[in-house]
C-alpha cells in the first residue's frame, strides 16, 4: 500500500523547516503550465528508479507529486519495486496544491494529458462509429478498441493511451531557458522555471 501524504501537511513540514524532496512526474508541459515551488520534474513516461534516488539519497521521506494523484501511486509503486520503501504520494496532487492556495510556480499554459486522452480516444471512436457506417462494418472495430482499452485503463488505473501521448513533442519543453517567465503566484514575485532543477494514468 502506498503511502500518502495531504498536500498541506506537506507544506507544514516545509513550513517548520524541514528538508522536502518532492517529484513531480507529470509532463514537463504540465510541470512548466504549474508546479509546486519546491518540486523538481522527474515525467513518468521516463522514469528511471536509479537516478531519482541517486539524486535524492539518504532514509528521509521522498514525496512524489501529480496532477490529482493516480501518476504519483504508479511512481511510488515502481520505487516500491526497485526496494525503496520511502516514497509518499501526495493526495490529490498539483491540483490539491493550488487549491489549498500553497506556493506554485506558473508558465505557459498546457492542455493537461487528461483531457488529451479524452480527445483523441473520442476521435478514434468517432471516426470507427462513422467508417464502419459509411466505408465498411470491420471499422466499427476501432470503436470497440477504443472501448476495451478504457475500460482496461479505469479497471487497472493504468493508461496506455496516455503514456504514448505523454511521449509527444507538445507535451515536451524544449529547455528550461526557452520556457516564458512564471510567476510564483503565492508571493507575487517572479520566479524563473530555469532556476527550478528538471530532470531530462492521466492524474
Amino acid at each position: 500500500m502506498v503511502a500518502t501524504i495531504t498536500a498541506k501537511e506537506l507544506h507544514d513540514r516545509v513550513q517548520a523547516g524541514e528538508s522536502i524532496d518532492l517529484i513531480d512526474v507529470r509532463t514537463p508541459a504540465e510541470y512548466r503550465e504549474v508546479h509546486a515551488t519546491i518540486a523538481k520534474n522527474f515525467p513518468l513516461e521516463k522514469f528511471d528508479v536509479g537516478a531519482v534516488l541517486a539524486q535524492h539519497p539518504g532514509s528521509t521521506p521522498l514525496y512524489v507529486i501529480c496532477r490529482s494523484g493516480s501518476r504519483g501511486k504508479q511512481a511510488c509503486e515502481k520505487l516500491a519495486a526497485a526496494g525503496c520503501t520511502r516514497a509518499v504520494n501526495v493526495e490529490g496532487g498539483t491540483l490539491a496544491w493550488d487549491q489549498a492556495g500553497l506556493p506554485v510556480v506558473r508558465g505557459r499554459k498546457a492542455i493537461s494529458l487528461e483531457r488529451q486522452v479524452r480527445i483523441c480516444a473520442g476521435f478514434m471512436a468517432l471516426a470507427g462509429g462513422l467508417l464502419g457506417i459509411f466505408v465498411n462494418p470491420y471499422f466499427a472495430g476501432v470503436s470497440a478498441f477504443v472501448g476495451a482499452g478504457l475500460m482496461f485503463a479505469g479497471i487497472t488505473d493504468t493508461c496506455g493511451m496516455a503514456m504514448i501521448l505523454a511521449r509527444m513533442p507538445w507535451n515536451q519543453t524544449a529547455s528550461p531557458s526557452s520556457s516564458a517567465q512564471p510567476t510564483a503566484s503565492s508571493s507575487g514575485a517572479t520566479k524563473n522555471c530555469s532556476t527550478q532543477s528538471t530532470a531530462s494514468c492521466c492524474g
